[in-house]
């Protein structure tokens, strides 16, 4: 019996101990979305402004109608334009591109299952403690925690559907700058197969 009294006050001592770290988690999600909204409207506008035909644009003007990340790999494939093992080096650009690309959605993905996790746990912890104060009639005490445990739980629903929305922004935008850069990879292999010859 005093073990398991013993267990109880452990539990509720640990899961107490986890409210101070979960409401400043959220607040620190919350900045860095608000944050990273900013970065992703500069690069929706940035976007928005590239021409609507990247293909015929490119034989003229270069790749100045390409997204950023699509005119850093054409310089640097064009770097080794030269190189004794191109078709490697560049098969080998294009990954490691690609997997810098995709890695950069995890703080993302990542924050689409911790923020409405987060907001669970927010409204748990504040909910026993509620219901611990009105057993013993102190409704101020539980008004007060059901309003940490509430808004708890709109934050993190909110930070994991804005996460959701990026990244499915984020995805798409990824998938055409790769599309993009096999297109790169084969408009400057043409060039340099015509320079050989």
């Amino acid at each position: 019996m005093e073990l398991t009294a013993f267990l109880k006050s452990f539990i509720y001592l640990v899961s107490s101990s986890l409210l101070f770290p979960v409401l400043l988690l959220l607040c620190l999600l919350t900045l860095w979305t608000v944050v990273y909204s900013g970065h992703f409207f500069s690069m929706w506008l940035s976007r928005r402004r590239l021409k609507p035909d990247p293909l015929a644009t490119a034989s003229e003007k270069g790749f100045s109608a390409f997204p950023a990340d699509v005119r850093a790999f054409a310089d640097k494939l064009l770097a080794i334009a030269h190189d004794d093992h191109r078709e490697i080096a560049v098969l080998n650009l294009l990954r490691e591109m690609e997997h810098r690309m995709w890695k950069s959605l995890d703080g993302l993905k990542m924050l689409i299952r911790i923020g409405p996790g987060l907001g669970l746990i927010g409204t748990l912890i504040p909910m026993g403690t509620g219901l611990a104060s009105l057993g013993q009639g102190d409704i101020s005490r539980l008004s007060g925690d059901l309003v940490i445990a509430f808004t708890t739980t709109v934050v993190g629903m909110a930070l994991g559907l804005a996460a959701y929305c990026f990244f499915t922004v984020r995805r798409r935008w990824i998938e055409e700058d790769i599309k993009n850069m096999e297109l790169v990879a084969e408009i400057i292999e043409h060039g340099h197969g015509r320079q050989d010859e």
